[in-house]
């Protein structure tokens, strides 16, 4: 199922041009969505990023995966989130849709991205170190408050999509499945 995001406005993506990949590396992300569709039905997660392991035979080391992405580092301090479905294409445009169209006063509560592209994005690496105790769930329900209030339903937001930035501020590392809704009548009443 795809979620509607963002009232149904069009996402322009960025040319496929970056300062952190080379071009053959784009050219790889590329052949690997061109080809994407095929392991769609018939392939199970694990299956699905061993294909696209093979197809993009990238230098870096993988730190995760979900189920529609498979997350890279850099190790210049930001990670690469390549697609391997049509969900993870979604989430890596939604991402940079909302970082680089929210409100400012809730910017620093969301992992910042460097660049992106189709079928990928480039953001910067934080630490996901997050202990699962009382004390951070209550910090994780703060910041679910924080984003309502600002027009961002955090759909999908748990402790493994959260982590700490430098300044020790918990940051969203996984917002692919966020919308932003400034519209909804249930935030109303937050604002």
């Amino acid at each position: 199922m795809l979620w509607p995001i963002n009232n149904g406005k069009a996402r322009i993506h960025q040319t496929n041009k970056s300062t952190m990949l080379s071009r053959q590396e784009i050219k790889a992300i590329e052949s690997w969505i061109s080809q994407m569709g095929k392991f769609q039905f018939y392939e199970t997660v694990g299956q699905k990023m061993s294909s696209a392991k093979k197809t993009l035979r990238f230098k870096y080391k993988i730190i995760g995966h979900g189920f529609n992405r498979v997350v890279y580092d850099l190790n210049n301090g930001y990670i690469l989130k390549v697609a391997f479905s049509e969900v993870g294409l979604l989430s890596n445009a939604n991402e940079a849709y909302i970082y680089n169209n929210c409100n400012e006063k809730v910017k620093k509560y969301f992992c910042p991205v460097k660049e992106h592209g189709t079928g990928w994005i480039i953001m910067k690496k934080v630490d996901t170190k997050v202990p699962y105790t009382i004390n951070e769930y209550t910090k994780l329900i703060k910041l679910e408050l924080k984003l309502l209030k600002y027009g961002i339903i955090p759909i999908d937001l748990r402790l493994d999509n959260v982590g700490y930035n430098e300044n020790d501020e918990m940051v969203v590392i996984d917002y692919g499945l966020f919308t932003m809704d400034l519209k909804s009548p249930v935030l109303r009443w937050l604002v």
